[in-house]
């Protein structure tokens, strides 16, 4: 696309309500969540979900009703290690254990990496534009909420 065209498609996006997304705004960040949301309480698990930016600043955090007051750290320190290592926690999790490539990363960053699943980068092409971080159900639930979540992403930017 050469810079005319570009030009064009943003203002017609402009003109239409909606906005080119470049980084992690509030908006898309309050969106997901509500998804997340929603199939958290499909499954019964009253979960704590956070998005950050790409620099893994927190962008929104929900609790939903009787979360585990303790997810909430976790939920953002899912975020902060996505965006530090751009993968899952649940495969850098594999990656930290005893003998693997990575062990003894979890020890590092001031104590916020979680290696455990549940949280999921979120990219748009190859461009991370921030995190997602689920806490609150098992390793297994929160990793298949952070992957729904990251899995709907494009759907959630979709201008309606």
């Amino acid at each position: 696309m050469n810079q005319e065209e570009l030009i064009k498609k943003t203002v017609e996006s402009v003109l239409n309500g909606c906005t080119l997304l470049h980084d992690m705004n509030l908006k898309t960040a309050l969106a997901l969540i509500e998804k997340v949301e929603i199939k958290a309480a499909e499954m019964g698990v009253n979960a704590v979900v956070a998005v950050s930016n790409k620099a893994g600043h927190p962008i929104a955090v929900h609790c939903m009703d009787d979360a585990f007051m303790g997810s909430f750290d976790v939920a953002l320190h899912k975020t902060y290690t996505c965006v530090a290592f751009k993968r899952s926690t649940e495969e850098l999790g594999k990656l930290c254990q005893p003998g693997g490539p990575l062990y003894g990363i979890q020890y590092t960053n001031e104590g916020k990496m979680v290696v455990f699943g549940g949280g999921e980068p979120l990219f748009i092409g190859d461009k991370m534009i921030g995190a997602l971080g689920v806490s609150g159900g098992t390793a297994e639930e929160d990793s298949f909420l952070a992957a729904y979540g990251k899995d709907i992403l494009k759907e959630v930017l979709s201008c309606r």
